[in-house]
């Protein structure tokens, strides 16, 4: 297995903490090489059409906001391209939650199995569902109109994994991969753990946070341009809070054995990225 640490799309820039140079907000996603599966993708940031004609694909508003960077090139679809694989070559997608900047290139592999926690599934194709109204407005239109194939995961109600309850492998797939419950940032938000073929986990946890400072430091310290982010998307603040503090444990207790990451915050994907 290889894993490659990708941005899938650049939105606005951001000033460090403390002051310096600015940097721009990533869609900081996962590209996996299996042997069973294929490639995997973690998330996707924007897609090809969201970068060519953003307002149209993902609102006026968000973008006036987000800033995207209209740069093609940067989408999954090429980069896979660059890597020397076919878009067919991608043959299933997992995804930490539901909202525009994580399913973009959904459209730009219509033929993949798209794995999503079954809460999030809901929240998007049950009226009934809690925060249906604004979870099918985060997910959007554009992004759905091809008709991805959405398989819910259902949380494993007696598996439990570095104390996280309910990780679940997505169905039909071999690797090590799991679906790990993170609630709070969206109706069913999850993050997603790989394990490498040298034993070790890496976890992207999305939304879950989006700041390193938050599992990093004590006391926790947020950035203020991601809050506007967090506090504008978040469906149940004592859930994400709760999720926040066990990510903090878990780095702190078992960080020889995992690896904790985030989806937007620029200096922790510089890390991972060189």
């Amino acid at each position: 297995m290889r894993i490659h640490h990708l941005n899938f799309a650049s939105l606005r820039k951001i000033p460090p903490v403390g002051g310096g140079g600015e940097l721009a907000a990533v869609c900081h996603c996962l590209l996996v090489e299996t042997d069973s599966d294929g490639l995997v993708l973690v998330d996707t940031g924007l897609g090809t059409a969201d970068l060519r004609s953003p307002e149209e694909r993902l609102g006026a508003d968000w973008v006036a906001f987000a800033e995207p960077a209209r740069d093609v090139a940067v989408s999954a679809l090429q980069q896979v391209i660059r890597l020397g694989y076919e878009p067919q070559d991608v043959r299933h997608i997992v995804l930490t939650h539901l909202h525009r900047d994580h399913t973009g290139g959904l459209p730009d592999f219509p033929h993949a199995k798209v794995h999503v926690g079954e809460a999030e599934y809901r929240a998007v194709t049950d009226s009934a569902a809690p925060h249906h109204r604004v979870s099918l407005e985060r997910f959007m239109a554009a992004h759905r109109a091809h008709g991805p194939r959405l398989m819910p995961v259902g949380a494993d109600e007696g598996a439990d994994w570095f104390g996280f309850p309910g990780a679940a492998r997505p169905r039909g797939m071999e690797c090590e991969l799991l679906l790990v419950p993170l609630p709070g940032h969206s109706a069913g938000h999850s993050g997603v753990a790989v394990r490498d073929g040298e034993g070790q986990w890496l976890l992207h946890a999305g939304d879950a946070y989006m700041y390193h400072g938050e599992i990093e430091e004590t006391p926790p310290s947020s950035h203020p341009a991601l809050d506007l982010i967090q506090e504008g998307a978040q469906t149940d603040v004592g859930a994400r809070l709760d999720t926040r503090d066990r990510l903090r444990a878990l780095q702190r207790d078992h960080g020889d054995q995992v690896t904790v990451f985030s989806a937007h915050d620029p200096w922790e994907f510089a890390r991972f990225s060189g």
